[in-house]
Formats: C-alpha cells, structure tokens, sequence
C-alpha cells in the first residue's frame, strides 16, 4: 500500500485567520518531528495565493514582512528536505486585503469556477509561478480550495498549461452544496483506485492526460459526531486546535446533516477524526488487495495535541509495513 501524507498548507479564513507562526509554522515542525526519525516525505498543497497577497502588501506593512520570511523560509527547507510543494489554490485572495490589523477576506468568489477561463489561467500561471520561485521547484499535483474543482474543463486547460496533470481534490462519495462552496463526488466509488480523465475529474477516461489520486474516504456514522461535540463540551485541552484562528462556521443545515445521517468524510489526520484512521487503512487494504493508495489529508492549523499523538503512533508502526510516498509525474 502506498500512503500519501497530504497536508493543506494554510491560514483560517473565518472571522479570524490565525497567526503564521501557529497555523503553519509550529505545527508543521511538530509533524516534521515525528516524520523525520522514519525519513518520510509529505505532500504540502501550499496556499499560493496567500503567498501573492503577502507580496503585495509587505512592502507596506512589518508584520506580513515578518510572515512572509516565516513562511517562505519553511517552504524552501522542506523543499530542500525533498518534501512536494504543491499548488493549493484559494481564489478568494484574489478579493481579500489586509488592512492593517487583520486579513480581511471576502469568499464571494471561493470557486475557480466563480471566474472566467481568462482569470482562471492567470491565477493558476501566477500562484503555480509563486512556488516554483520560492520552492525551487515547480509543482506536479494541484488541490482545489475547499475540494471545489468542478465544473473542471477551465481548471484543466490552465493546468496543463502549466505542466500540472496530477489532481488529488476528489474523495469518493463526499458531496457538498452551499453559495460559495460546492462538489459532488457520489459517483466516484469507496476505494477508488488512481485513475486517468480529461475534462471531467470524476468520470476515468483510460486515454485521459490527468491522474487523479483520490483523498481516501470513510463513512462515518452521527454517532462520531456527537462523540466530538460531548468531548468538546468537557473542555479536554488535548482537542484543542494548535492554530489560534477560526474557520467558516459550519451552517446549521449541513451540522444537522451530519448529525442525524451517515455521511463520507475525508480520511483526516486532523483532531478527532484521526481517530478513524486505523479503520480506513484496514478497508482500503481489504478493497484494494494492499495495492491501492492511501490518502490522507491535514491542515497544520487543524493539528491538535491528540491528533499528533495518534499520528506519531500510527507512523512509527505503518512506517515498517507499507511505503510512504509524494506525488510524481
């Protein structure tokens, strides 16, 4: 089995984004530590457009002076360290600012495909140049913000454009429909194996240019959630998020969804949902004859002291039983 750790390389874009130094900086050093002993590699889907953004405005203000040294000194050691820097693409910085005190965002246009064919290919041109400048090396995998990659046909064209033919945004049976953020991905299998397409990423097409590697995913029951909420409600300190920000409130309508039917979720080592990880792997082995891949996704700002325990537990045994891989042309 090949394992993937996937890790979305980002700040919070709720009410309040977080600091670098706790969103990103400390807990991927906190994941580098229990990496490093067993010489694994992770993927990083690095948010190149906040990248962009800090560019744009450092000159104007210290403190994103200060971030952007941070967070571009971390990019090229892991690059360096042969870790994949890969594109993450967020568009709505195109329409958010900071403003002195804060970032300001404005998700009305979370979606590339909230953009023209036009703007797509300059976003997907500008942040995949981002990182080949700051990393040293260009990107070969692509992950949509929010896994919101359909319709693809425009995405397609501007990242082929720029050499990028790996997509990794899809988790089979996950779905999800709001205003600003949106996929449907029923039609994929459970345990989807790697499969080729052309313009539409959740339909295999065997003369297709692109890879898609699937996000694993499990079903999980309302019984997981009011789990969480009952730990939460306790106080325990060990579920505490090492990111200081806040993410968009979940809507009332997909909280009770989740709460009252079974439901696909990606397979996180984020918070408590790591705690479903040694299930995943054990059907994915079952389903794929041990020959599929197995992908797993994380936010740093999302890592919590639990989370980085069962994490490390996890690596040190799996590190000796199956093999842990980026993602290549």
């Amino acid at each position: 089995m090949k394992i993937y750790i996937t890790l979305d390389y980002e700040l919070f874009f709720g009410p309040k984004s977080g600091s670098v130094q706790k969103c990103i900086i400390e807990p991927t050093e906190a994941l580098l530590e229990i990496l490093d002993p067993h010489e694994i590699k992770a993927s990083f889907f690095v948010d190149a457009g906040y990248l962009i953004a800090l560019e744009k405005q450092k000159k104007e203000y210290q403190e994103l002076q200060k971030d952007y040294l941070k967070v571009t000194t971390q990019i090229k050691d892991l690059a360096s360290q042969g870790h994949g820097i890969e594109l993450h693409v967020h568009p709505h910085w195109e329409d958010s600012y900071y403003n002195g005190e804060k970032w300001v965002f404005d998700t009305t246009r979370y979606k590339l495909s909230d953009f023209g064919e036009d703007e797509v290919l300059d976003i997907v041109t500008n942040y995949t140049n981002v990182l080949k400048r700051i990393a040293g090396k260009s990107p070969v995998a692509y992950r949509a913000g929010g896994w919101s990659a359909q319709p693809f046909s425009n995405i397609g064209k501007a990242l082929k454009a720029n050499g990028v033919l790996i997509d990794s945004s899809v988790y089979p049976q996950g779905y999800y429909s709001s205003h600003n953020q949106s996929f449907d991905f029923r039609n994929i299998e459970p345990y989807q194996r790697d499969y080729q397409f052309s313009n539409n990423l959740t339909k295999p097409d065997a003369k297709g240019e692109f890879l898609e590697i699937p996000i694993s995913s499990i079903k999980v029951s309302p019984l997981f959630f009011w789990n969480f909420a009952f730990k939460k409600l306790k106080g325990s300190t060990e579920h505490n998020s090492i990111g200081d920000g806040a993410a968009v409130p979940m809507s009332k309508k997909e909280a009770l969804r989740l709460m009252s039917t079974s439901s696909y979720s990606v397979v996180s080592i984020d918070g408590f949902k790591i705690s479903l990880i040694q299930k995943a792997l054990k059907n994915y082995i079952k389903k794929t004859a041990n020959e599929g891949s197995f992908v797993l996704i994380g936010h740093p700002k999302a890592f919590t002291p639990y989370s980085l325990k069962k994490l490390k537990n996890f690596v040190d045994v799996m590190a000796q039983q199956h093999n842990f891989v980026v993602y290549s042309r």
